[in-house]
């Protein structure tokens, strides 16, 4: 049995790695090779190129890099010639993954999308790519499931990875220590960071004022983001933030449950904060171009993954305008997570929701109860075990309905049943 994997960003890596040791595991003699980074080559997989060092942003950055991706391409396809592999697994990253897929197809090798793209959320239009270059959808949320499938795709609902490793429960809750950790995450990606830092960290300051016994830690991915992040609070935002200030690299899976609060960009992070229960706001710098453009384009309520996983109905186009509101919108009260995509700097009303959650037990516990009550029924782990059988049965010439099967006597969840394609 030949697998081939592809992740093009540091977290797809982490859930591709997860994913290669549940296959293993289940098929010792299941060989993993792809394209990824170095946590997928721990995890056993040989890799054909390291493609998360291409983890990019905006068109005109993609358009740099274009020779570098039809090469990796290339030596992809190479791979396929060379040994070709029972399946092909590929995890989010769907630009490249589009031409990915394209090769496989064409090779009549099975093309399975782990973490699939979230197309619901921004680019209906390309289900029907979809449809024509993939065989089977893992889906890692319910509302993502029922919606793949409603476009006719084969789906699976398998659960999301970050859920896999939940993190261990602090002994004592993080609200009731006399000097609080409220933690900031700035994002995964530079451009991400160099528009909400300043956020966050005049956020920071205010609550300071606030709860002056608070101490804050901006979680940041790698050294060189912190070092990053280091030289932007020494100068231009020296002075503007809190007096306990670290920053922590390579820390966020320990950092956050230790948290009784979290100012955060909006990410997959936010199921990792559900998934330690800690009560967080959600902020993200927009231009007001963008802002305009996204209301055209967006088709959820809420854009944090939290939110949408909370409300009923989350998929649906937005009312579009033609300019941005002159003022900072009030949070949806229906939102667990308060989100604000902003034009104008939200970092004084965010302060307000975490010095709440910070002063008022009553406030905290509400918070707290109902990420509970979400937690209990969404971030249930076995999301790589469930995949790994799924992708071994589809490599094994299995049918939609028999993949479903197998899925289901593995650590099932209640909404994992098969829907045939419409």
């Amino acid at each position: 049995m030949r697998v081939f994997l592809s992740a093009g960003e540091p977290s797809g890596d982490h859930h591709a790695a997860l994913l290669c040791k549940a296959i293993r595991a289940r098929c010792p003699e299941a060989v993993c090779v792809g394209l990824g980074g170095p946590e997928m080559a721990r995890a056993g997989c040989t890799l054909v190129a390291d493609m998360t060092q291409l983890a990019v942003m905006w068109f005109l950055r993609v358009l740099l890099n274009i020779h570098r991706f039809v090469d990796l391409a290339r030596q992809a396809e190479r791979s396929f010639l060379d040994e070709r592999p029972d399946v092909c697994v590929l995890v989010d990253f769907p630009g490249f993954h589009w031409w990915l897929a394209w090769r496989a197809k064409r090779h009549s090798i099975p093309v399975v999308f782990y973490c699939p793209p979230q197309i619901w959320a921004w680019a209906s239009w390309r289900i029907r790519k979809m449809r024509r270059l993939v065989d089977h959808v893992l889906s890692a949320l319910p509302f993502e499931h029922d919606w793949f499938v409603d476009q006719g795709l084969t789906s699976t609902l398998v659960g999301h990875p970050f859920f896999d490793e939940q993190p261990d429960r602090p002994s004592v809750e993080p609200g009731a220590t006399d000097s609080p950790l409220v933690v900031l995450l700035p994002g995964s990606r530079r451009q991400e960071i160099e528009a909400n830092l300043g956020i966050l960290v005049r956020a920071a300051r205010e609550i300071e004022r606030q709860v002056p016994a608070a101490r804050f830690v901006v979680a940041s991915l790698h050294r060189r983001h912190a070092d990053g992040i280091e030289a932007e609070l020494a100068g231009a935002l020296a002075g503007r933030g809190p007096r306990q200030l670290v920053v922590a690299a390579g820390q966020t899976a320990s950092l956050i449950p230790q948290a009784a609060a979290a100012m955060s960009v909006s990410g997959s992070v936010s199921l990792e904060l559900l998934a330690a229960r800690v009560p967080t706001v959600i902020v993200y710098s927009i231009n007001p171009f963008a802002y305009v453009v996204q209301s055209w384009l967006r088709h959820t309520r809420a854009f944090t993954l939290v939110n949408l996983l909370a409300i009923p109905d989350p998929i649906g186009s937005l009312q579009p305008v033609w300019w941005p509101p002159r003022t900072l919108a009030a949070a949806d009260p229906a939102m667990l997570f308060p989100e604000y995509l902003a034009v104008q700097d939200p970092a004084a009303t965010a302060a307000g929701h975490v010095t709440q959650w910070l002063t008022d037990p009553q406030a905290r516990q509400q918070a707290l109860a109902k990420l509970e009550a979400l937690a209990a029924d969404v971030a249930q782990p076995g999301s790589a075990t469930r995949a790994a059988a799924a992708v071994l049965a589809i490599a094994a010439g299995a049918r939609p309905e028999e993949v479903a099967e197998t899925v289901s006597r593995v650590q099932p969840i209640e909404t994992a049943t098969y829907q045939a394609s419409a």
